[in-house]
């Protein structure tokens, strides 16, 4: 199906994105054992498909997951998304700092943290920290963990974007 799709489109599609949760806050929910032996192949078959193309490929992981990302580089990911920083080995600066040359990023705004729960104040520091970690370099697309949940105020997502607007650039 995803080969009828590339050559419906004649070009028109900018990157393939996978999904596959991996990971809970705590850890992996399946072993890398597990995952080289039944879904990696699997996965590397949608990944070679869309190379074939000349596409990029973003995979969906939720929770723990960096520990599956040596292999997605192996493999031809190009970048990551969630990056749910609660969660075990996700935080910004770990990410950045063990895969941030060769892997791309999306996600890492917590959709649990102070977009959810804070101040506009906070929205806004938060949203640096994670600019001032991510962005050096390159390779940052600045978004929620997740889709923002009714729970977060307006004032806190428009301060999110305006944030992002103001300090996202070089």
């Amino acid at each position: 199906m995803l080969r009828r799709t590339l050559e419906a489109a004649h070009g028109q599609i900018d990157f393939v994105w996978l999904g596959e949760d991996l990971g809970t806050q705590r850890g992996p929910t399946i072993s890398l054992e597990l995952y080289r032996k039944h879904l990696r192949p699997r996965h590397q078959q949608f990944i070679d498909l869309a190379k074939a193309y000349g596409l990029p490929v973003m995979i969906h992981t939720c929770g723990s997951s960096s520990w599956a990302y040596d292999d997605f580089i192996e493999m031809g990911v190009d970048a990551v998304d969630t990056l749910q920083p609660e969660a075990r080995d996700m935080s910004p600066e770990y990410l950045k700092r063990r895969f941030g040359d060769r892997l791309a990023f999306h996600g890492c705004i917590s959709t649990a943290g102070p977009v959810a729960t804070g101040t506009v104040e906070e929205t806004v520091d938060y949203c640096r920290m994670i600019l001032n970690v991510m962005m050096p370099g390159g390779g940052f697309c600045f978004a929620p963990t997740h889709l923002l949940q009714d729970n977060s105020p307006t004032e806190n997502v428009l301060a999110m974007y305006k944030t992002a607007l103001q300090y996202g650039r070089y």
